[in-house]
């Protein structure tokens, strides 16, 4: 029996008690009670940021101090750091986009953090709407497993400038690197090179505005979201990589029509007339059906169309990933039945026709694809044998939800952040506990499951 941790959780149980019925003259200050989770939660990793009375806004980053203490072990490091995000920069707890930076804070520098592979560029998600606080973490982790390369990430406790901030996730930012998105560098004196392009809001980088459409950051389809052609199309493609700041127009030119070329042979009538069609001269197939699997599984309601990465190597075929953003996936979406887990993500269009922000008619026609069809369903029932089973996605959450409940780290983030119980956009379900809440993730998840079994042709 762990001793010590169910001492830790008594003391925990004190302390929330006191803090929450004493008097206004007696009660607990809050810095104490900070003073004494901190000392009741040593062992979990942590991170410190001090700004040195800086704040943090949405550009230009500010430079701060990052302690990292894990494993009874302490790193120091310097960095810029800012707000991230689009519509999440409305919630109270902030996520974070930082650079790790030389002594003089005077240019980027790789470092290793959490045990991560050397970077400069990293991700910290602060889940808010996500009262589960594992949905991005748990959808990586299947993502990593079957293969299909997504950010490396790890839980932390943050602190920023003494402050505890609750639970965040350390995320590896999506860019070209060996141990990331490993494609070759783009030649600036030519158009040889891998590329990034992402499908989202036209907003360019910094800009929030759904109407902000810059050349310069981003380009828009020759198709509409019905396979027509169109000069003004709703699906618009970004430039990551090379940097909107860094691409010249013959880079531009060469991406424009890569995806244009695909674009055109799929919206031929006689895209899928062979057995092998001419599709797949152009995309990396198994990227394709392992992506529409995890957006499937999570009927991801931003799936496709937000957030929705693509890449191609100097020689090689335009392939999906790596996955981003699913903090509202796994039934966490009141509008546009990503609350139901019945039904196809990808037929979203038909389901929110309004919505501005629309997916591209590409799977539409894989799904008339009969080859397509065939691969998805053979992938599918290979992954449901072991790494997409009931068991293997329950394992997983029940480790994640073990991990933080053991550090008390479940109760010290609604301690700060006291939304259990209450509706935040755009949650389906409103559990009064973080054990509701889970519950309900895994109880969505097994009705997606059979769903799906049903439906990609799974015996």
């Amino acid at each position: 029996m762990n001793y010590s941790f169910n001492i830790k959780r008594i003391l925990l149980f004190i302390i929330i008690i006191l803090h929450s019925s004493c008097s206004k003259q007696d009660s607990i200050d809050d810095n104490e009670l900070i003073t004494v989770l901190e000392d009741l939660n040593l062992n979990f990793p942590t991170m410190k940021i001090n700004t040195n009375g800086r704040e943090i806004v949405d550009e230009p980053k500010v430079m701060a101090d990052l302690t990292v203490l894990e494993n009874n072990n302490q790193s120091n490091f310097k960095i810029g750091i800012e707000i991230r995000g689009s519509s999440s920069q409305m919630f109270p707890k902030k996520s974070y986009a930082f650079e790790t930076k030389n002594s003089s804070y005077t240019q980027d520098q790789d470092e290793s953090i959490g045990g991560f592979p050397s970077e400069e560029d990293w991700i910290l998600y602060g889940p808010y709407t996500d009262k589960s606080l594992i949905r991005n973490k748990l959808v990586f982790d299947l993502s990593n497993s079957i293969g299909f390369k997504a950010s490396n990430t790890k839980f932390y406790n943050l602190f920023i400038n003494e402050q505890n901030n609750g639970l965040y996730i350390l995320m590896e930012k999506i860019k070209r690197d060996v141990n990331r998105v490993n494609i070759s560098q783009f030649d600036h004196n030519s158009d040889k090179g891998g590329f990034i392009v992402k499908i989202d809001k036209p907003t360019g980088e910094g800009a929030n505005c759904n109407t902000c459409y810059n050349e310069s950051f981003s380009f828009r389809s020759n198709y509409d979201t019905n396979g027509n052609i169109s000069d003004e199309s709703e699906i618009y493609f970004i430039y990551h990589y090379p940097k909107p700041i860094e691409i010249n127009d013959n880079q531009k030119k060469h991406i424009i029509s890569t995806i244009n070329n695909f674009e055109s042979i799929l919206a031929e009538d006689n895209f899928d007339l062979s057995e092998n069609p001419n599709y797949l001269n152009f995309i990396d197939i198994d990227s394709f059906i392992d992506f529409f699997i995890i957006n499937e599984l999570t009927k991801n309601i931003d799936g496709y169309r937000l957030s929705t990465y693509l890449n191609k190597d100097t020689s090689g075929k335009l392939k999906m990933g790596p996955i981003w953003d699913f903090n509202l996936a796994f039934g966490n979406a009141d509008y546009c039945q990503g609350y139901s887990a019945t039904g196809w993500g990808y037929k979203f269009n038909s389901i929110c026709p309004g919505d501005v922000w629309q997916i591209p008619f590409w799977w539409e026609r894989l799904m008339e694809s009969e080859y397509f069809k065939n691969r998805l369903k053979n992938r599918w029932e290979e992954l449901r044998q072991v790494k997409l089973s009931n068991i293997i996605i329950n394992n997983i959450i029940d480790s994640h939800v073990q991990f933080l409940s053991n550090n008390n780290m479940i109760n010290e983030n609604f301690i700060y952040w006291p939304i259990i119980g209450k509706w935040i956009w755009p949650n389906s379900f409103v559990g009064n506990t973080h054990e509701e809440e889970i519950t309900f993730l895994k109880e969505w998840i097994d009705r997606r499951l059979s769903w799906l079994d049903q439906h990609m042709g799974f015996l």
